[in-house]
């Protein structure tokens, strides 16, 4: 194509060609609005198909930026869109019974035909005003007698004999519990994004403006996009999947998510592109097509709430998969610098073997603790700290920090000197500077060494001190849920030696959440 300006009747002639196609549609849909069904899968894959040609061709003469075809091409993009939202909404409703989906308190099929209606009313309304636009910039309308057979959708009940040969595979266990733990991950991750609850119209605002835009929704489709094409790749048609009936279920939630973000992303995508007030032009050129209100209910509380509520429903189910498929194992890690198991990595250990539903336990002098209670995880710092301060006396002893008589010199003087120098050795920890000794009277009749570390240790109960050790612990249960927690003990349970959170490794982002 080359520069300069075409002239408005040229442009015309042009458009008279190449809209034949999309305009034979959008006669056929105004004509059989009434219809209780108007739409079929034949009727908006052309236009979905038709839109998209024309659009592109307005969009390469600059359509948008002219006054006589810029409504013209709003439309077009409306018809595109909305297309394009129903025929994913249609093959949600010819999916339904082959997805196995586990059931939800919610109507889904209802809601999904709810869904359709609206989709559908928004198409017609913008077939009517693409005629009547046609009509003005001298576009030919298309009789409707060769578009009626074209249209039609008539299905057969029943499907083709299920008659090719399963292949073996001997990585099926591993892929499967690859796409459990994936899906688990992306259900963590997508929470902000996809809420399981209702969400109600005063929350609206808080959604589109920050978790639920057509970006983030955009990245959630393509990541459950991907982990269909690894079933797909993998699983599908295997011995393993014919055995597993909880496969197909898990294969039917990662395609209905994928569907319904894909519808999500559309609505989202028309209501930031088109319809929020803070993107549009004003006066005559606003389309006024879609009513913003019901546009995002139809998004939070269709796409969004639905998506969420099968990531949910799902999450069990990948657990107990897990369990099947589960290889034990053990590995010994570093304790907690700052503190042990408080707090912080108590919580994060305990949330990440409850994310995988997997029994995991905590092994350390022959004593066991449940992994996923932050509580059990506590009472391991008894063991520590006791196994911390043997450690520390034996130091001091080797070191010969403390002499057999103190002589003349102040006893708490002593007792400074000491930890300073641990400290200078990276064997201790000070946390407040200047550090402060108890007021409490010192045991007269204890041997020194027991005087010093009688101190240290009431330092460690306060908190103003900590052992330097490179203690171990073990931890025994599935080897998926293992290799995360040397990872996060490998980034120090989310903290510096000082009890700093740090960022956590993009393998642990579910813990995020």
């Amino acid at each position: 194509m080359t520069s300069g300006t075409v002239s408005n009747d040229e442009f015309s002639n042009l458009m008279r060609f190449r809209a034949q196609r999309l305009m034979c549609a959008v006669v056929y849909l105004s004509a059989h609005k009434e219809e209780s069904v108007p739409l079929t899968r034949p009727l908006l894959g052309d236009l979905l198909n038709q839109a998209s040609q024309v659009e592109e061709l307005l969009d390469s003469y600059g359509a948008r930026y002219n006054s006589l075809w810029h409504t013209f091409r709003s439309l077009i993009a409306a018809i595109k869109l909305f297309s394009n939202v129903s025929y994913e909404l249609l093959h949600i409703q010819h999916s339904l019974l082959g997805y196995h989906l586990l059931p939800l308190e919610q109507d889904f099929n209802c809601a999904t035909e709810h869904a359709l209606e609206f989709s559908a009313g928004i198409l017609i309304q913008a077939t009517e005003r693409t005629i009547a636009q046609a009509l003005n910039l001298g576009l030919r309308i298309p009789e409707l007698a060769p578009c009626i057979e074209m249209y039609n959708e008539n299905l057969l009940q029943g499907k083709l004999e299920q008659n090719l040969a399963t292949r073996r595979s001997e990585t099926v266990a591993k892929t499967v519990t690859l796409l459990a733990t994936a899906f688990l991950n992306l259900a963590a991750e997508s929470k902000p994004s996809l809420p399981s609850g209702r969400i109600s119209p005063d929350q609206y605002e808080s959604y589109i403006s920050g978790p639920v835009t057509e970006e983030s929704l955009r990245s959630i489709e393509f990541q459950f996009h991907n982990l269909q094409s690894l079933y797909d790749t993998y699983v599908s048609k295997t011995e393993t999947e014919g055995m597993d009936q909880d496969l197909p279920v898990l294969r039917g939630h990662i395609s209905v998510v994928m569907h319904l973000l894909r519808t999500g992303k559309d609505f989202a995508h028309y209501y930031e592109r088109h319809v929020d007030s803070k993107t549009q032009l004003s006066g005559e050129y606003v389309l006024r097509l879609v009513d913003p209100e019901m546009l995002l209910a139809k998004l939070m509380n269709y796409s969004v709430c639905f998506a969420g509520q099968y990531l949910a429903s799902a999450e069990v189910l990948c657990q107990k998969m897990l369990q099947r498929y589960t290889e034990i194992d053990k590995i010994e890690v570093t304790v907690p610098q700052y503190r042990g198991f408080h707090v912080r990595p108590s919580t994060l250990v305990s949330k990440l073997v409850l994310h995988y539903g997997s029994k995991v336990q905590m092994e350390m002098d022959e004593e066991y603790y449940d992994a996923a209670s932050p509580l059990e995880l506590f009472r391991a710092n008894e063991t520590i700290n006791a196994q911390k301060r043997r450690w520390l006396a034996q130091e001091i002893v080797r070191l010969r920090l403390v002499p057999d008589e103190v002589g003349e010199k102040d006893t708490r003087t002593v007792i400074r000197e000491v930890v300073l120098t641990l400290a200078e050795r990276g064997k201790i920890i000070i946390y407040e500077q200047p550090l402060t000794l108890a007021e409490y009277p010192i045991r007269q009749d204890a041997k020194p060494i027991e005087q010093v570390t009688d101190e240290i240790a009431h330092l460690m109960a306060t908190g103003k001190i900590d052992i330097g050790t490179d203690l171990k612990i073990r931890f025994i249960g599935d080897k998926r849920v293992l290799a995360d927690i040397r990872l996060l003990a490998e980034c120090g349970y989310g903290e510096d030696n000082f009890g700093n959170n740090i960022p956590l490794p993009e393998g642990l982002s579910y813990l995020r959440r």
